[in-house]
């Protein structure tokens, strides 16, 4: 049988490597990693739409393919199915894992709550697949872990997901045994600042109330807080909690309130309410997730693997569309954030032009000593991705030109779709089009045509 590795993400090759280790372990196969590749697989010099990934050894998997889903909703960055035929949505997986490179060291919030909901809204789909968050840490694990992290991963043991990735006090990090214990960590630990709603657990007679903002950004909309409140309210369900549970102080008005969002979606699923308002019924979408076949990212995730697989290039930054931000890696190898200001107080009263603009992607050339900033659209907003290379002058005196002073910058942009097989605007470097072709911008950079060429004499 055949791994199949769906994903909205660019598969990285230390995350792989995990996913490898631990399907190895869960079935008690013997296995090898070697150096891991991910190859686009090729057919009559179009790509296929699928990734081959070399390198892993295991005589129960015959091969394993990766390729490039769109999610309903609230999907985990990984579903992983063991069977032979390329998955059907009526398949089940092995694994649903969570990815993240966020420590509370960098983010309370992120790191823990704003995944929750994921692992809450799977089980709509698949109520028996096996969970797992995985952390992909850059930085420096935090040494003493913040109260928010230990209650938000007590809570995912709680409810069955796997950490990998961290080390964890086993003393410290143990499911919680009942909802009593549940509601007087959470009121032992440090209160909210002055004037934020803070997350409290009240226990009555006939009903358990939660509070918690849902209000943002003029709808129901505050990420943190929906994984917070989504794991919360699962976890009280799990430990047998049958009676009424209330979401209080939301902040949300009856408008606010639609049936297609997730957060109303796990409310359903759950019985919970909102106080003073009235919880439709969701439509639940029929399938979690299909095959992308539409995303500009087809293209950015297309050139980043054969970049980084094909040359000595590879990627200095990403921000794939719909995946999450990486960080900036300086010549030394450090992993640094970037900004999303120039100033943030300036910002925050109003003004939009201290947005920093950032790139899809950012390759280097070492050899040529160039950096290459590039933008990916759709092919048929090319014209504007061609506008978006005149806003990366902060970004290139900020961090390029400081981290990397004696390299040449290039913008170009990388499109997807279309039947087209010529480009013509010099600023574009590639186009994969929807029959897979592989085609080269006129003034493609040197470390594109360089790919290409070898990623067609590889298959040829």
């Amino acid at each position: 049988m055949n791994l199949w590795l769906l994903t909205e993400e660019r598969p990285k090759k230390e995350v792989l490597a995990t996913i490898f280790r631990k399907f190895a372990k869960d079935y008690g196969f013997a296995c090898f990693i070697d150096t891991l590749r991910i190859l686009p697989i090729l057919e009559k010099g179009k790509f296929t739409f699928t990734y081959e990934v070399t390198g892993f050894r295991c005589n129960k998997v015959n091969k394993v393919f990766v390729k490039t889903v769109s999610g309903n909703s609230s999907f985990t960055d990984f579903v992983i199915f063991y069977q032979e035929y390329e998955p059907k949505q009526t398949d089940t997986p092995i694994y649903a894992i969570e990815e993240t490179k966020t420590d509370d060291k960098e983010s309370r919030n992120t790191g823990v709550y704003q995944r929750c909901s994921k692992f809450v809204f799977i089980e709509n789909y698949y109520p028996n697949i096996r969970k797992i968050m995985l952390y992909n840490l850059q930085v420096e694990q935090k040494e003493k872990p913040t109260e928010t992290y230990i209650f938000g991963t007590r809570l995912l043991l709680t409810l069955g997901v796997e950490i990998l990735g961290k080390k964890l006090d086993e003393n410290v990090f143990v499911p919680f045994q009942n909802i009593d214990e549940v509601i007087d960590f959470k009121a032992n630990m440090r209160k909210a600042p002055a004037g934020n709603v803070p997350i409290s657990i009240t226990k009555f007679e006939d009903k358990i109330q939660i509070s918690g903002r849902l209000f943002k950004s003029e709808g129901l909309s505050h990420d943190p807080n929906i994984g917070a409140l989504s794991i919360i309210c699962a976890v009280l369900r799990k430990l047998g909690w049958q009676k009424r549970l209330e979401i209080t102080q939301h902040g949300l008005e009856q408008k606010h309130v639609g049936k297609s969002n997730k957060f109303i979606q796990i409310a359903n699923k759950l019985a919970v309410s909102l106080k003073n308002l009235s919880v439709p019924k969701a439509d639940f979408k029929t399938d979690y997730w299909k095959y992308d076949t539409e995303g500009e990212k087809l293209g950015t995730i297309f050139i980043h693997l054969v970049v980084e697989n094909f040359t000595k290039g590879y990627a200095i930054f990403e921000n794939h569309a719909g995946s999450e931000k990486g960080y900036f890696i300086t010549k030394n190898g450090e992993a640094i954030p970037l900004a999303k200001y120039k100033d943030r107080e300036k910002y925050k009263s109003g003004d939009k032009e201290q947005i920093i603009h950032i790139p899809d992607l950012i390759l280097i050339d070492f050899g040529r000593s160039e950096v290459i900033n590039i933008e990916g659209k759709k092919y048929k907003f090319r014209k504007d991705g061609i506008a978006e290379l005149a806003n990366y002058d902060f970004i290139e005196k900020n961090y390029i030109q400081k981290y990397y002073p004696d390299f040449q910058i290039v913008r170009t942009v990388v499109l997807y779709g279309s039947q087209e097989n010529e480009i013509i605007e010099i600023e574009i470097g590639f186009l994969l089009n929807e029959n897979g072709s592989l085609i080269l911008g006129i003034k493609a950079p040197k470390l594109f045509q360089e790919a290409i060429r070898n990623l067609l004499d590889f298959w040829n």
